[in-house]
């Protein structure tokens, strides 16, 4: 019935205090019972065995709710056991005086295990039986009132400071549980910033050599193709300029995955309005003209910076794949507030392909295509794609769905719905 502070932590600095409390409680009541067996015995009274079965039972009962304490009983368990002991010491004092020491640390016992309002009532009672046990054997005297009084408000004043201490001991263990928590979300949010920083690193390097690089490369070749007369030397020209064009497509957009648009700048939306208008740029480079739009509704809501940047790097990739694979003429990206809940769209009307086989491979193969966003059902999977699995497992790391409509010759329909949880 004892129950023993919180341990989730750090043992605190009080622990050794509230245990060798708890222990001088059962040394206590273990000697004292004893005390009134053995004084029984040397008296040689009469009720000798009564008295000894009864001190047996009191403490066959008490050590029964020292062994129940870490099962946190409901108080009208505790009520019963309680009762039970007084009942036993009752029996006690009715044969014996000497059994009224016991009623100091059962004062100590109803106020640790009971609540104030239940514990300091019965604390009342227990003291008017130990009077009354006191004046049955020796009559009404001060002594008989005065040593139970004094035992019962000394027990009361050091039971409710106990209790005020162990409250307080708890409270700040949960303190430090909440420190702790703190300081490991801290940790991972440091983590996550060296993260970005170093892609975006990563990314400016990248940008820096082999895109620039690539660029160079293109305008010599091309500035070379003029300059050539021969027909097949101007065609292996050509041939290696595209190549060059396709692999520094390649290269920004990879650049663009590791270092999405700065969202510490601007709002979301703005970021992905500025990457549909990037996306149209880049497709009427590479010659597809495909037409990206930028749709926002609702009242926007500051959101934390890691779902900014997950609902962006879904659009990233989203788009990406409608770019190609999907063989669409127009894309559309929609961001609503819905209140509690955040939704990005990308639609396109390309190719699309069958759901159902598209799921089917990857529930064989393990791995999605990269045409998820869109692109011929027939299209072998890609080695190195993700698909929709990595736009999947941005929306479940905070806690949102990902939807997927398509069909044959009617496009692709991409639907996230992210929980707005504010900044």
């Amino acid at each position: 019935m004892i129950e023993v502070p919180s341990s989730r932590v750090a043992p605190s600095a009080l622990r050794p205090v509230f245990t060798a409390l708890r222990m001088g409680l059962h040394v206590l009541v273990v000697g004292l019972a004893l005390f009134v067996v053995v004084r029984a015995l040397i008296a040689d009274a009469p009720n000798e065995v009564s008295v000894t079965v009864l001190a047996v039972a009191f403490l066959a009962c008490y050590g029964a709710g020292i062994a129940a304490a870490h099962r946190h009983l409901p108080t009208w368990a505790r009520v019963v056991w309680l009762v039970s002991l007084l009942v036993l010491w009752v029996g006690m004092s009715a044969l014996t005086p000497d059994a009224a020491f016991l009623a100091f640390p059962l004062f100590f016992l109803e106020l640790h295990v009971l609540a104030a309002p239940i514990a300091v009532p019965l604390v009342v009672v227990t003291f008017g039986l130990s009077v009354w046990g006191t004046a049955t054997h020796l009559g009404f005297e001060v002594g008989s009132i005065l040593g139970p009084l004094i035992s019962a408000g000394v027990a009361i004043v050091i039971g409710l400071g106990y209790r005020a201490m162990e409250q307080e001991t708890q409270e700040r263990q949960a303190l430090i549980l909440d420190l702790m928590a703190t300081r490991e979300e801290l940790s991972n949010a440091s983590r996550e910033a060296g993260a970005l920083a170093e892609r975006e690193r990563l990314a400016r390097e990248i940008h820096d050599t082999v895109a620039q690089g690539l660029s160079s490369i293109q305008m010599l070749l091309h500035a070379a193709e003029r300059d050539v007369a021969d027909a097949t030397t101007r065609q292996k020209l050509q041939l290696a300029r595209e190549t060059a064009a396709q692999n520094l497509g390649e290269t920004r957009r990879f650049i663009r995955e590791l270092a999405p648009p700065s969202l510490d700048a601007q709002t979301l939306p703005a970021a992905l309005r500025r990457l549909t208008e990037a996306t149209t740029e880049q497709s009427a480079q590479a010659g597809t003209a495909l037409s990206v739009e930028f749709i926002a509704s609702g009242e926007p809501v500051l959101l934390p910076m890691s779902t900014d940047a997950a609902l962006l790097r879904i659009a990233q990739g989203s788009l990406a794949n409608v770019l190609q694979h999907a063989r669409a003429s127009r894309a559309s990206v929609t961001l609503s507030y819905l209140g509690d809940e955040i939704a990005l769209d990308v639609v396109d009307d390309g190719v699309g392909f069958r759901l159902a086989e598209r799921s089917a491979a990857v529930a064989r193969d393990g791995l999605d295509r990269v045409g998820d966003g869109g692109g011929d059902a027939d299209e072998p999977a890609s080695a190195g794609g993700f698909g929709l699995r990595a736009i999947r497992l941005r929306a479940e790391a905070l806690g949102g769905t990902v939807h997927i409509e398509s069909a044959p010759g009617d496009g692709t329909a991409v639907s996230v719905r992210i929980p707005a949880v504010t900044a």
